[in-house]
């Protein structure tokens, strides 16, 4: 099943599908790639930052840049 990064659940993980062509370059230095494994850590609510895990490595998203991010999760 495919979602936004933005709508993953607490600790759901999933691999990365596809990213936004305009920002590929800016969430590649975060060491999110496609075909990445990616965990969502946490959710600040009313649109605030996600924080997710790649790599053993933590790193914080604005709410509207996860949601240029395609997640395959549930596998």
């Amino acid at each position: 099943m495919e979602k936004k990064l933005s709508e993953m659940k607490y600790e759901e993980t999933g691999t990365v599908k596809n990213i936004e062509p305009s920002f590929k370059a800016q969430i590649a230095g975060m060491g999110i790639r496609e075909g990445k494994e990616i965990k969502m850590m946490t959710k600040q609510p009313i649109q605030g930052p996600v924080v997710v895990s790649v790599d053993r490595s933590n790193t914080s998203l604005g709410l509207g840049l996860a949601s240029k991010i395609v997640v395959e999760v549930g596998k």
